[in-house]
């Protein structure tokens, strides 16, 4: 499961992971729309509500969510955060274990570049995982981006790819293996 908090626009995605040889399924995604609620607390309430029921229709067993990036405003800042922890607590209290990531390691999981852009993340998802990516809300394709950059990271573990050269070997003078190597190493990571 993938969260990409917000007070206003919440969104939301459920990939399916047969094995680590095959491309995530894209079950569901969207996103809650609290704009019509007259107060924060009625946003927060929705939001619980809403992500509790989607939990128990999907069963995930695992969840990430956006970690708030950090902006000039600070009661934007507040409310992004409450809306980010009521979507932890709702995935929490439903006994599902919920890791954090920062907007940058979503975008470079899923593009290669920490810098990418909204769009650009929705434009790459479709070349990563399987099943209809139709969505209203950018924010929609932002959680897939989340619960793909989780099944990326737990693939990297479960199978230790990625893994070129240590900073510290850099430092005594050892090459990295290079992208030959790699792309020897990590054929499925390869695009043709």
């Amino acid at each position: 499961m993938g969260v990409d908090p917000g007070s206003n626009l919440l969104g939301y995605a459920f990939l399916q992971i047969a094995d680590l040889a095959t491309p995530p399924l894209l079950l569901s995604m969207g996103a809650l729309d609290m704009r019509k609620q007259d107060d924060h607390v009625s946003k927060l309430k929705q939001i619980f509500e809403e992500l509790t029921a989607l939990i128990r229709l999907y069963e995930p067993t695992e969840a990430a969510v956006e970690a708030p990036f950090y902006g000039k405003d600070p009661q934007a800042m507040l409310k992004l955060g409450r809306a980010q922890g009521v979507a932890m607590t709702a995935i929490s209290l439903q006994n599902i274990s919920v890791v954090e990531y920062s907007p940058r390691s979503v975008k470079q999981a899923v593009t290669g570049k920490g810098n990418a852009t909204k769009e650009q993340i929705a434009e790459m998802l479709p070349h990563l995982i399987t099943g209809e990516l139709i969505y209203k809300h950018i924010d929609a394709s932002d959680a897939v981006g989340v619960a793909y950059c989780h099944y990326l990271q737990g693939r990297l573990l479960s199978s230790n790819m990625g893994t070129i050269t240590p900073k510290s070997n850099a430092k005594k003078g050892k090459k990295s293996a290079g992208w030959a190597s790699f792309v020897q190493n990590n054929p499925d990571r390869v695009a043709d």
